[in-house]
């Protein structure tokens, strides 16, 4: 007999308690391989498609398309035997041929370098046993219903068998009134599965729909959106930041005008572009290295504050699902080049939404270029737990006093949010003049590199 396992949401990491299916990448009936992704979903830092440790024939499927589950619940079941595959199918079991010995989760995330392998059971009718006290899968289309009204006594023996996929199925039907033969079934080539019997029986039970509101009535309640996935995840950080953390901005402008030919006469000889936010990086993480107060966190159980001895440096991005900040690991180890590039990778990563939830945590300062929508300034809510934010807006021509003469410079202003509990406006100030100092004059920078 076929041994029905139970695969449950993994812990996705990153203290992740919760997930959303986005799409199911198996129907009840599938053959499924060791590995092979069989959902995908998104939790509050990225897309991710989980992969089933187990190989055999799924028998169950638990939470419909946009539906949000905890770390822990049951996502699918799954028959492993030789005995749940028809024949020919075996072999994707499991890599001994045995089928019945269940491999450790290989990791998380999407894998393009094979494609999902998916087979569907050749319909039998008692192939498989499903658990009793699952709850009802969700079917993989919409599936036509017609229940007739009562049954006879055992649906299944007027006039031959009905392509069941287990008796607990066909015992549902017959103790809810169900005449199976009056079912289309959604499994392959008909196959009647429990979702179908469940969905005759709670047709047969559902109350008369209620008359729709007047169109004026919902026009006049507005449009609910969902607080949830990355936008709730973004409120719920936002909130905690401005709650738990005591901020001050303080702000300048500066003169970025020979910045921007130091960047012209970089990407002159050649090479790979540098970009004006790999250099505020740059200047940001010498910045850190005369002001370590601001590369810290507030340890509140202990009541200590934790300098942090390597700048992960965050940097917002904006995308389709909304705004993301990717993280760039041991940035102070990084010249421009460097940064440049790994700006490039984190950025298309994050478009296409294949960021990692490891991307996305454990930065501890983090830049942000609003000037890209077209702003000068802003007041920047810190990235809770860091410290402090420095926010740039757009580089544009303005008129400027340059050496006691009226002239036209590129101006961008600088604002830094900081946690006073780490440190005072002195030391804030002083960091925001040496960056400023430094877009204004990069030999300024060439001191400390």
């Amino acid at each position: 007999m076929p041994q029905v396992m139970e695969f449950k949401l993994p812990d996705l990491g990153e203290g992740l308690t919760e997930a959303e299916i986005v799409r199911w990448l198996v129907a009840v009936g599938d053959v499924v391989a060791i590995d092979q992704p069989v959902v995908e979903v998104e939790t509050a830092k990225a897309m991710v498609e989980v992969p089933c440790p187990y190989g055999g024939v799924v028998t169950a499927r638990f939470g419909e398309e946009g539906e949000e589950l905890p770390v822990g619940a049951p996502l699918i079941t799954v028959a492993v035997g030789a005995q749940s595959v028809p024949a020919g199918a075996a072999e994707v079991t499991a890599a001994d041929g045995t089928g019945d010995a269940p491999r450790p989760l290989i990791g998380y995330g999407s894998d393009h370098s094979r494609p999902a392998r998916r087979r569907r059971v050749r319909p039998v009718t008692a192939a498989v046993s499903a658990p009793a006290a699952a709850p009802a899968p969700a079917p993989a289309a919409p599936v036509a219903v017609v229940a007739a009204p009562a049954a006879p006594a055992d649906p299944a023996a007027a006039a031959g068998p009905v392509p069941v996929i287990s008796p607990l199925v066909r015992k549902l039907a017959k103790d809810g009134g169900v005449d199976l033969r009056a079912l289309h079934g959604s499994g392959p080539e008909g196959l009647i599965l429990r979702a179908d019997v469940e969905a005759a029986l709670a047709a047969l039970r559902a109350p008369a729909p209620a008359p729709a509101p007047a169109a004026a009535a919902v026009a006049a309640q507005g449009e609910r959106i969902p607080l949830k996935g990355l936008r709730g995840a973004v409120a719920e950080k936002l909130s905690r930041s401005r709650s738990e953390i005591p901020d001050a901005t303080c702000w300048v402008d500066a003169d970025a005008t020979e910045l921007m030919a130091a960047r012209a006469a970089m990407n002159a000889v050649g090479g790979p572009k540098i970009s004006v936010l790999a250099l505020l990086a740059r200047i940001c993480t010498a910045a850190l290295a005369k002001y370590p107060e601001l590369n810290s966190t507030v340890d509140l159980a202990a009541k200590e504050i934790v300098r942090l001895p390597s700048v992960h440096l965050g940097f917002a991005a904006q995308t389709e699902r909304g705004l993301v900040v990717p993280v760039v690991r041991d940035a102070q180890g990084r010249n421009p080049e460097s940064l440049s590039a790994e700006f490039a990778r984190l950025t298309e990563l994050a478009r296409s939404g294949r960021l990692a939830p490891a991307d996305l945590t454990g930065g501890t300062f983090t830049l942000n270029n609003y000037g890209v929508f077209g702003v000068d300034g802003s007041t920047p809510i810190i990235n809770h737990p860091e410290a402090a934010m420095l926010g740039v807006g757009r580089i544009i021509d303005k008129p400027w006093v340059h050496e006691g003469q009226l002239a036209v410079r590129k101006v961008v202003q600088l604002s830094l949010t900081f946690d006073h509990r780490v440190c005072d406006g002195g030391t804030a100030g002083g960091f925001l003049r040496y960056v400023a100092d430094c877009v204004e004059s990069p030999a300024v920078l060439l001191r400390t590199l």
